[in-house]
């Protein structure tokens, strides 16, 4: 196999599978061998299809050779193109944990709408990707099944709790990915691993068979190299699901890229949020973020202040919902409807045991906290005044949408932290979402794409939010800066 056909661009390799150049069972199989050359050390994956993935990728020869004979039909966008999933999404009878042993040994019987999209387009799985236990965490060293490692650092997290994707897309072991975004999870680590990720608005993506966190927060969102890759991966996989409810009947929107970038930002209006700038911000993420902004405003932009003010409570305000939510949707992991079972004489033993034996820390600690936030005599005190001031930080953003286009702000106050650097700290560990929380709480989209390294080597990322369901202004800015830059075509040299 080519080892080369991992470098390609996605455009590349579905130009290359058109003309025949390359093979579906040659692009699948590099990249199969380059999971299997990094892997052990990387550890992006916790379930393999590798045999699922080759015979999937027969049949896409063999359509591509039908279609090559008979153009009348035109072909899947992806059809043949490796595709890596969080394992917090279900797909028909392949394993999903979670990244929790409550889950270890399940096997859906039914298929995820956002994955299901793709392989309706011709995607192939390569396998599911390592994620924090229920997706709680900022660093992916919550799961069961070990800690996934960062490309550009082997010490270092990739972020979380997507960060198997997003490490994964940044390693070439797949050249797409999707993930998951309850407060940060696809843009912090695509900021960590030097990809771009995008959180679309509440509503856009269904979540049927995506296992819930938080209900009102989760968002399925996508990895890719480059902002024009995610943004037809975020085409395909939006639009209303009736098996979802909060799926919004909105159109989703003809996303053209402008080929030259002076053009796809002249006169975009750029709000930059002074409360995003804080003092204890690491110095070289201000300065890769302002710099970025800077070439933003070179290529056409307008660049203007804005306040969102109650930012400063987005923190507490998610730790109160998103673990009341969890609390709720984490219930039915007792021991009897799902995963394994630990016995016990009485029935109470069997919820305590399953539950205290198979639910790593992280997990016990948002539950506990979640209990305790809606339980009788907290509730008002506690998260229906998080619902009240949840409502204030909206309609900050709704405020601040009125004079801008998109707000540009960086996605996290660091570059990747050290593994087991914030083990022992929870706060250190939840500060690490402190710019990206108020999108979620909000319900807006946000893309996170690189805009620089720090002097250690590590990428810094910038995020792009926007108004809801405009995701496609955000896909023609970063696209605008990534045709003027070069930061999204940069790849970690793991010897």
């Amino acid at each position: 196999m080519m080892p080369e056909l991992t470098q390609l661009s996605l455009s590349e390799m579905m130009a290359a599978l058109r003309t025949g150049e390359v093979t579906s069972q040659e692009l699948v199989g590099a990249h199969l061998e380059q999971i299997e050359r990094l892997e052990s050390r990387l550890h992006a994956f916790i379930t393999l299809t590798t045999e699922q993935a080759l015979a999937q990728a027969d049949r896409a020869d063999q359509m591509l050779t039908q279609w090559r004979k008979d153009r009348s039909t035109p072909l899947p966008p992806l059809l043949g193109i490796p595709l890596a999933v969080k394992d917090v999404l279900c797909v028909a009878d392949m394993r999903c944990t979670c990244g929790s042993l409550i889950l270890e040994n399940f096997i859906p019987p039914y298929t995820a709408t956002a994955v299901e999209r793709l392989l309706q387009q011709g995607a192939i799985i390569l396998g599911k990707t390592n994620t924090d236990e229920f997706a709680m965490g900022s660093s992916t060293e919550n799961s069961a099944f070990g800690v996934t490692h960062n490309p550009w650092n082997l010490e270092r997290v990739p972020g979380g709790s997507s960060g198997g994707s997003a490490a994964a897309v940044a390693a070439r072991l797949a050249p797409l990915a999707l993930g998951t975004d309850t407060g940060g999870s696809v843009r912090q680590p695509a900021s960590f691993c030097g990809v771009t990720g995008i959180k679309p608005s509440y509503g856009r993506v269904s979540r049927f068979g995506l296992v819930a966190f938080g209900s009102s927060l989760d968002v399925v969102g996508a990895f890719g190299r480059s902002a024009a890759d995610v943004a037809l991966t975020f085409s395909l996989i939006s639009g209303r699901d009736p098996r979802d409810s909060t799926t919004v009947d909105y159109p989703v929107p003809t996303i053209e890229l402008e080929t030259a970038p002076d053009l796809a930002v002249k006169g975009l209006r750029v709000g930059v949020p002074k409360e995003y700038f804080l003092s204890g911000m690491h110095a070289e993420v201000d300065h890769a973020v302002k710099q970025a902004i800077r070439t933003l405003e070179g290529l056409g932009a307008r660049v203007i202040e804005v306040s969102l003010p109650h930012t400063e409570y987005a923190l507490p305000v998610y730790y109160l919902l998103a673990p009341a939510e969890a609390s709720a949707n984490l219930a039915r992991f007792d021991g009897i409807r799902y995963g394994p079972r630990v016995e016990a004489e009485a029935m109470w033993d069997v919820f305590r045991r399953t539950r205290g034996e198979k639910f790593g820390s992280e997990v016990k600690r948002r539950i506990m906290l979640g209990t305790y936030a809606l339980s009788a005599g907290y509730y008002d005190a506690y998260y229906n005044q998080a619902q009240k001031v949840r409502t204030l930080i909206k309609r900050d953003f709704d405020r601040a949408f009125e004079g801008v286009d998109v707000i540009a702000a960086p996605v996290a106050p660091t570059t990747a932290f050290r593994i087991g650097e914030h083990t022992n700290d929870p706060l250190a560990m939840y500060l690490e979402d402190v710019f990206t929380l108020p999108a979620n709480l909000a319900g807006v989209p946000g893309l996170a794409f690189p805009v620089g390294f720090d002097r250690q080597g590590l990428p810094v990322g910038m995020q792009l939010m926007g108004p809801h369901f405009r995701e496609d202004v955000l896909f023609r800015a970063a696209h605008a800066y990534q045709q003027a830059t070069d930061w999204h075509t940069r790849a970690p040299n793991i010897s």
